[in-house]
């Protein structure tokens, strides 16, 4: 039945009741949106939610509960609720119970490392092979295409249902975003992520794709062909770095998809096997097809580059920039050497036959016997490479796509450098020796009557004619030396440098103008190292480089212009190895050397104090890897006490004159 006021309209009733109807409702549309509060998300949403876990084997309960395995599946998801497109999505998720990741859906480690691994201090996921994320208004809210679904599988130890283990923090990894502090709620755990007006953003302007980007070392994943079933990629690796060297580089990544290399050009890989075709879906598929002429069929391949005698090759070689024994110089000594390029035919597994569809592979890594080691990232899809024309014609030709992988170099704390200085100056004879185990360290020594050294023991003081003996042979001659210095000699001596090769800075000269100084290379190694090159920084003296006149030397431009690159000059870029003496059966073996002489002048570094230590060097790089250096400097205490006995000399032979 209806009411008296079924027929009069809810304003009027509030006007009679002499209420205004938007007292009655809240005016948040007249507030703007707070950015914590994830229902109402204007950029980009990250939810992480705990979906289920249970105890695994070992069964450890209740003896040690906190080494428990537990088996956890989650989901992490990223969507893009703001008005431009997310290039590049990365979300870091904060692990924090010893978590062991197992496996990742359209998403890999963005530090290139393959699954299962240890994520236990966080995590940075990419997106793969799906990397942007478009917005509602480009795709008329299809979230299909604004958000990313990561469901993830791991073991994590001491924490398992009932309880709910989430991440400690997840946040955008992304320039140009600015993250709160996650929220919690339940079995979820969201935070909100908005464009950061005050930094850089990371919106792509121009063209379809991610601009390319700069790091230590590169590499281009160009398809350049693709049929059905198949296609040709070219792999180019650039380095930038203007330390960095290469020597011996072994390539590999992972195949997602199947893929199997049937053949190459300017490269190889370094195990040819093709049983997991044969015995594998590869050999049902391709019934017809003969793989005893395929080269690899590992889902991690290692590829290795050719020797230099195949470089005109007609079957494995004709390929710009290959064969070079996996040598890659940096930018800084010879542009033309500091790539490596090859080609290869790639065959894929159904459902993605059609030519269209093009997966690179994921979890690269490089490394090589000389230099650091590198980490790197996702392959980001960019604009198609543009090649020279084939034909010799002023034209470009296209990539069928691109990607690019960024490489940048990771210091390991634990590794000991391959290389050592030591320091000596016109005003000392005693030689700042390279310190002790500066390469690492064997307790037995030769030198020692009980062949047993000591690795915490400080080297001791060289004469200067020891530098060209090896160190097992200068036992005698350290002894005499520190006698005659009457310095203590500790039992048992101080271990040798054990490095391959040494640098001697010698500080040969300094006057009112200018001054001068000696730097000598020594290969104690068996083997000659070739296209050498040595970077030394001088902090305070570079601006007053004058010029390097036995090998061939330039200062790097940059902003900090400290430094000073030095290599073999054209014929002589050879830093022979370690040879007989001139009587083998009583002299002992001497090292491979080169020696110049480098000049500098005062006028453009006033106040310069080169004896107290702005004429030594504060880095020395040998072959892109950082050499160990004196921790103590050549003391001017004799030539101090000298100019001290010579004044006081002249003072006492003017009086004398005087009276």
């Amino acid at each position: 039945m209806a009411t008296p006021f079924s027929t009069i309209s809810t304003p009027i009733i509030l006007s009679i009741l002499g209420l205004s109807i938007f007292s009655l409702f809240p005016t948040s549309f007249s507030q703007p949106p707070n950015t914590t509060d994830t229902s109402v998300c204007n950029g980009v949403l990250i939810t992480y939610r705990y979906l289920t876990g249970n105890e695994i084997s070992p069964i450890l309960l209740p003896a040690d509960p906190v080494n428990q395995p537990y088996r956890f599946e989650s989901r992490l998801t990223v969507r893009n609720n703001g008005p431009d497109e997310l290039k590049n999505w990365r979300v870091f998720v904060g692990f924090n119970r010893g978590e062991l990741l197992v496996s990742a859906t359209n998403a890999v480690l963005a530090d290139g490392n393959s699954l299962p691994a240890n994520v236990s201090n966080g995590a940075v996921l990419a997106g793969s092979p799906v990397t942007d994320l478009k917005t509602a208004i480009e795709t008329a809210g299809d979230v299909d295409q604004m958000q990313a679904v990561v469901d993830l599988v791991g073991t994590q130890f001491g924490v398992g249902a009932p309880n709910v283990p989430l991440p400690d923090n997840i946040t955008l990894a992304n320039d140009g975003y600015l993250c709160p502090t996650p929220r919690t709620q339940g079995n979820d755990t969201n935070v909100c992520c908005i464009p950061d007006l005050n930094s850089r953003t990371n919106i792509i302007v121009d063209g379809d794709f991610s601009p390319l980007q700069t790091g230590d070392l590169t590499i281009m994943y160009d398809v350049t062909m693709t049929y059905e079933g198949n296609y040709w990629a070219q792999v180019t690796i650039s380095n930038h770095n203007p330390f960095g060297r290469l020597q011996n580089w072994n390539l590999s990544w992972d195949w997602t998809e199947g893929e199997f290399i049937n053949s190459m050009r300017g490269a190889y890989p370094k195990v040819v096997d093709t049983g997991n075709c044969i015995f594998g879906n590869q050999g049902q598929f391709y019934r017809d097809f003969d793989f005893s002429n395929a080269l690899s069929c590992e889902r991690r391949p290692t590829i290795i580059d050719l020797p230099l005698s195949r470089t005109n090759d007609t079957n494995l070689g004709l390929v710009p920039f290959c064969c070079r024994d996996g040598s890659i110089l940096p930018p800084s000594m010879d542009l033309t050497k500091s790539k490596s390029t090859f080609r290869m035919q790639v065959y894929k597994m159904p459902p993605n036959l059609n030519k269209t569809h093009l997966t690179p592979p994921q979890n690269w890594m490089i490394n090589s016997t000389v230099g650091p080691g590198y980490q790197c990232g996702p392959p980001i899809r960019v604009d198609p490479t543009l090649f020279p024309d084939t034909t010799g014609l002023p034209a470009q030709e296209s990539a069928v796509a691109s990607w690019q992988v960024v490489c940048n170099i990771s210091i390991v704390e634990s590794k000991k450098p391959n290389c050592c200085v030591s320091f000596s100056s016109f005003f000392n004879d005693s030689i700042i020796p390279c310190n002790t185990c500066a390469c690492g360290c064997d307790s037995n020594n030769p030198s020692n009557t009980n062949g047993v050294c000591s690795s915490t023991e400080p080297s001791l003081l060289l004469p200067a004619q020891a530098l060209l003996i090896p160190f097992e042979n200068r036992t005698k001659m350290i002894a005499e030396f520190a006698n005659l210095k009457r310095h203590e000699i500790p039992n048992p001596l101080p271990c040798g440098d054990n490095c391959g090769v040494s640098i001697n800075w010698h500080l040969l000269s300094d006057f009112e103008d200018g001054w001068t100084a000696r730097i000598t290379l020594f290969n104690w190694g068996e083997t000659d190292v070739v296209d050498w090159f040595s970077a030394v920084e001088l902090d305070r003296a570079m601006p007053g480089f004058e010029d390097v006149y036995s090998i061939d030397g330039k200062a790097l431009p940059g902003a900090n212009n400290n430094t000073l690159f030095l290599q073999g000059l054209p014929g002589l870029n050879y830093l022979v190895a370690e040879r007989n003496g001139s009587n083998p059966r009583k002299d002992p073996r001497v090292p491979g050397t080169q020696q110049s002489v480098i000049s500098f002048t005062k006028k453009q570094t006033p106040g310069i104090n080169v004896a107290r230590g702005d004429g030594f060097p504060t880095k020395v790089y040998f072959n892109g890897e950082e050499c160990s250096l004196p921790t103590i400097l050549p003391s001017n205490a004799q030539r101090m006490t000298a100019a001290i006995f010579r004044n006081t000399l002249l003072l006492f032979l003017i009086l004398i004159f005087m009276q």
